[in-house]
């Protein structure tokens, strides 16, 4: 079974800070592209961060400055550190596993920035 657990959304204060966990298993963790993406009411998803097998990182100018993503492969788990949070920010946050064609994607955690 190929899984993706979210944690860590909730609800803050807009300039507030949350940090979100991406769990994976039944992959080789190691060589898949990470990434979040982030879906707001009415809205397309979008991607807010991306990072590569060899750490190499990328971000919407949405976001930029203020989250930040990173991996330990030893424990299987992306994270997203989100800070100087501002209401539109809030979406519903998914973790994505991508290696090739093949992509996974966790089941969502709903962040809110209330201001």
């Amino acid at each position: 079974q190929v899984q993706l657990e979210e944690s860590g959304g909730g609800l803050v204060q807009a300039g507030g800070s949350l940090r979100l966990s991406c769990a994976a298993s039944g992959i080789i963790f190691s060589i898949y592209t990470m990434a979040w993406y982030r879906q707001a009411p009415g809205k397309q998803r979008e991607l807010v961060a991306h990072i590569t097998s060899s750490g190499s990182t990328n971000y919407p100018d949405s976001v930029k400055g203020r989250f930040t993503i990173s991996r330990d492969n030893a424990k299987k788990t992306v994270y997203l550190q989100m800070n100087s949070l501002k209401p539109e920010d809030t979406a519903v946050y998914y973790c994505n596993a991508a290696l090739a064609t093949r992509n996974t994607w966790g089941q969502g955690t709903q962040v809110t920035v209330s201001s």
